[in-house]
């Protein structure tokens, strides 16, 4: 399934490889924030946070709960005090092609329904950690690691040994949040190792995690010994603007004291910034520190607030990452993982191998028929190779899916026998099904399978869900083991049925104890998108689970259209599958979820449990569309689709797909259809293109 570009996957396929990528991500970004030592390098994450991320767009409906793409790093590692970003520090979006660069351009005038051309910026991406630090009046007030993308780390003692890292400022705004990154330059980086060996201490692997790990001390005197640099190249909170383009910003941060790159350049289309893109990997080797592609950014400040955010990444900047390499090594075993949906997940243990600097040992197999060689129409991949348990294979860590299997040396291969798929689940014994049309078996077990109530608690308890602080993997693992917590209500009978218990507990202790039941205590009152998510239902993301509760706003109107509802009938059914963004797929999963006795008994208990807060309307300032439900239909002459939505959005309103009694304004572009017809069938009001414009104009 790996060769099969993602424009032609299958449902089933794109579902297999979905699962697939969460895991292997998840992993890599914990080692790779939290642990300063990625298992793969930051081409290989990005490429699959980008085959993710092609999958999603193309079956929305099929984004999982715990996508890569609606998180940002890792959450902050104990030890350092937390600081909560005013603006969040997002990751970016990736290319890995003159396509993909091509395509990014396309996306940016498509959505600004421009047909000139855009200006952007292009600069090195620099392979270090990144920064925030936070001026007020000019003084240096805090700095925080970018953490989870809503919280980091506060490492102010830190930075401020950090070269180019003015402790003051003269001239500056009031608010001034410069956004970089810490790096170490090549020479420096050498230099530190050598006093490192000479002490008898452990050199450093690469420069990226010795200024990780330099800026990450707990002891700032550790900090100021080693020789760490920054680039200034964003900001973040500011009470007034630093200029009206890129650019100019840059230019502005430089007269500040900040070191800034110098490679930045101005460009005016997609072929002159892939010329720069080559012009600055040919300069690579001797740059002296470590870059790992090239951000584009649109250089008008005012087209970077239209185009705006999505979950995790802006849509004005892209990264254009340089390629990876291949290399060979042994298959050793296959492992089969079963993830929170009971989808059995072949893994490759693989002879651990250095592919571009960084040791591989591990490779999903996507699926049964992926490890037969065939893809989910039974058409040969790999030219019908088989992959077998002793096999030498070719790993390969760039484009589509990293790290992957890319070939079988068969010349190599003695008596291995075929892979059998198991049909059991290899946790609990339940049979493992393989539904027709489905790529993946799935353990029938649910939550009497230890690896799917594992999985689902800590997803309960995962960062956009409770977030409970002091409650994670090996806590969840440990309490299910115990047989203290076997679905989500029991955690917050904890203190109840097992306080005094916990206390005396191997690695804890009364303080312990007491703080963990303490946080506990303080997730019962939840906000409703988050328990949503947390109810960990097939096909609802972060953000799905948002956009259900802005629609229902309470979780008394979300349960009960939910019972109330069913399948493809009912005014219910068509409500759900009305709001925007919602497909049938999701809505019959979410309806299937309230539907099932197991899950219905599991979520009555829990909610007994909290107090959960009513999605409060944003402060729309008297907008005349807020908590209006809205359609839009046709061709749109001066704004995108997208923008309108997003405009809409802004102001207050609910964005629906399909006009319905319920619909209170219905905006009609050029070659408006059958949606206009229902609208005044109804009797719902319709405003043209440019009457909505004038309409939002009043509220600005």
């Amino acid at each position: 399934m790996e060769d099969i570009p993602v424009n032609e996957l299958t449902k089933d396929e794109a579902r297999a490889e979905l699962a697939r990528l969460s895991a292997l991500l998840a992993s890599a970004e914990l080692a790779y924030y939290q642990a300063d030592f990625p298992e793969i390098d930051d081409a290989a994450y990005d490429a699959h946070k980008l085959r993710n991320q092609a999958i999603e767009r193309l079956f929305p409906s099929l984004k999982r709960e715990d996508s890569p793409s609606l998180r940002v790093g890792a959450a902050p590692a104990s030890g350092f005090g937390k600081i909560r970003h005013e603006v969040p520090m997002l990751s970016l979006g990736n290319a890995f092609d003159d396509d993909d660069v091509d395509e990014f351009d396309a996306r940016v005038r498509k959505f600004l329904s421009l047909d000139g051309p855009v200006s952007y910026t292009a600069e090195p991406k620099i392979d270090g950690l990144s920064l925030s630090i936070r001026y007020e009046n000019g003084h240096l007030i805090y700095a925080a690691t970018r953490g989870d993308g809503e919280v980091g780390e506060d490492v102010t003692a830190n930075a401020k040994y950090v070269s180019g890292i003015p402790h003051h400022i003269e001239n500056a705004p009031g608010v001034l949040e410069v956004r970089g990154e810490v790096y170490m330059e090549h020479a420096a980086f050498d230099a530190l190792n050598q006093r490192q060996k000479a002490a008898g201490e452990k050199p450093f692997s690469n420069p990226r995690n010795a200024a990780a790990g330099s800026l990450r001390q707990l002891d700032a005197s550790i900090t100021a010994t080693r020789p760490l640099a920054f680039f200034a190249y964003a900001w973040g909170a500011l009470s007034t603007p630093l200029a009206e383009t890129q650019l100019e910003a840059i230019k502005q941060l430089h007269s500040f004291g900040f070191a800034t790159n110098p490679l930045t350049k101005l460009c005016d289309s997609p072929k002159v910034l892939l010329a720069h893109y080559q012009r600055i990997e040919a300069q690579r080797a001797t740059l002296g520190y470590d870059i790992d592609g090239v951000v584009y950014k649109v250089n008008d400040l005012a087209l970077q607030a239209r185009l705006g955010m999505r979950s995790t990444t802006p849509r004005w900047a892209i990264a254009h990452k340089f390629p990876a390499e291949t290399a060979w090594t042994r298959l050793e075993e296959i492992d089969i993982q079963v993830g929170r949906t009971g989808a059995l997940s072949p893994v490759a243990r693989l002879h651990p191998v250095t592919v571009g600097g960084v040791v591989v040992s591990n490779a999903t197999l996507h699926n049964e028929d992926y490890i037969k060689g065939l893809d989910s129409k039974g058409t040969p991949i790999r030219e019908g190779r088989d992959i077998r348990v002793g096999d030498w294979v070719e790993i390969y860590r760039a484009g589509d899916v990293i790290p992957k299997i890319r070939d079988v040396d068969l010349s190599k291969r003695e008596n291995f026998a075929p892979y059998e798929f198991p049909t059991i689940c290899p946790v609990c014994g339940s049979d493992a099904i393989r539904e027709e049309g489905e790529a993946v078996a799935r353990c029938m077990g649910e939550f009497s399978c230890e690896a799917q109530r594992i999985e689902k608690l800590k997803h309960f308890v995962s960062r956009q869900a409770f977030d409970i602080d002091g409650l994670g993997v090996k806590q969840v693992e440990a309490f299910v083991e115990k047989g203290w917590v076997t679905e989500p209500a029991e955690i917050f009978t904890l203190r109840q049925k097992h306080g005094e218990a916990l206390s005396k507990l191997e690695g804890w202790g009364k303080k312990s104890a007491t703080n963990l039941l303490n946080a506990i205590e303080a997730r019962r009152t939840i906000p409703l998108n988050r328990l949503i998510f947390a109810l960990g239902i097939r096909h609802v993301g972060d953000s799905s689970a948002m956009m259900l509760a802005r629609h229902y706003q309470s979780w008394d109107d979300f349960e009960k259209a939910m019972i109330k509802a069913q399948p493809h009938e009912g005014e219910a059914w068509d409500d759900l599958n009305a709001i925007d963004g919602v497909g049938t797929v999701m809505a019959a999963s979410v309806v299937d979820f309230f539907h099932t006795r197991v899950t219905r008994e599991m979520v009555v208990a829990l909610v007994a449990q909290l107090t959960i807060e009513d999605v409060q309307p944003p402060d729309t300032g008297g907008s005349p569309v807020a908590g209006k439900t809205m359609v839009f239909t046709g061709t749109l002459s001066k704004v995108s689709r997208a923008e309108a939505k997003a405009q809409a959005e802004g102001l207050g309103a609910k964005v629906s797909g399909a006009v319905s009694a319920k619909t209170d304004i219905l905006v009609a572009g050029e070659k408006a259809g059958s949606k206009l017809k229902k609208a005044e069938a109804l009797g719902v009001q319709v405003l043209t293109e440019d009457e909505w414009l004038a309409l939002i104009a009043k509220t600005r």
